[in-house]
C-alpha cells in the first residue's frame, strides 16, 4: 500500500488526478472518470456523493482504498485527501492492480474490469495510429522491382 499515494503523485503531475469532491463532480458529469478512489475515514456525506457519482456514469467504479485521508493526500502535497478521481483508463488499470496485489478478493474484480477496458482503449488507439501512418500526406509508396522505370 505504500507505492499507491506515490503512484496517485505520478497522476496527478500527468494531469490525469481530479482532488476533492468538485473537480471530481465535474469529471464525473464528463464522463471523463474510469476510478474514484475513497479513503478509509472519508466522512458518510462524502461517501454517498461519491457513490452518486459513480451511478451517473457507467464508465466510473467507486472503491474505498484502504488509506486515510492523511495518508492519501501525503502523495498528492496535500494534508489530506478523501475523495479522488482518476480520468485515465490506464492509470486507473494500474491504481486497481496494485489495489488487487494487496487484496485480490476486494478488488479483484475491479482490476479485470480496468484492465479490459485499457485493453480496448490501446488497440484503438493503435488502430488509430495505423489509420494515421496511411493517410499521411507526401508518403510515397515502395515500387516493386516489376515496376520500376528501365533507363
Amino acid at each position: 500500500m505504500d507505492n499507491i499515494p506515490n503512484l496517485l503523485g505520478l497522476v496527478h503531475r500527468a494531469g490525469k488526478l481530479a482532488i476533492g469532491e468538485e473537480p471530481v463532480a465535474a469529471l464525473c458529469r464528463d464522463h471523463k472518470a474510469y476510478l474514484l478512489l475513497l479513503a478509509q475515514d472519508a466522512a458518510e456525506n462524502t461517501v454517498r456523493r461519491a457513490e452518486h457519482y459513480a451511478q451517473s456514469s457507467e464508465n466510473n467504479l467507486c472503491v474505498t482504498i484502504p488509506l486515510t485521508k492523511d495518508e492519501l493526500g501525503s502523495g498528492l502535497g496535500r494534508n489530506s485527501c478523501a475523495m479522488l478521481a482518476i480520468g485515465d483508463v490506464g492509470f486507473a488499470s494500474a491504481v486497481a492492480d496494485r489495489l488487487a496485489k494487496a487484496d485480490p478478493e476486494t478488488y479483484g474484480e475491479i482490476r479485470q474490469l480496468l484492465a479490459e477496458k485499457a485493453a480496448r482503449a490501446k488497440k484503438r488507439r493503435d488502430e488509430k495510429r495505423a489509420h494515421e501512418k496511411t493517410i499521411r500526406p507526401g508518403k510515397k509508396k515502395a515500387r516493386s522491382a516489376k515496376n520500376k522505370k528501365k533507363p
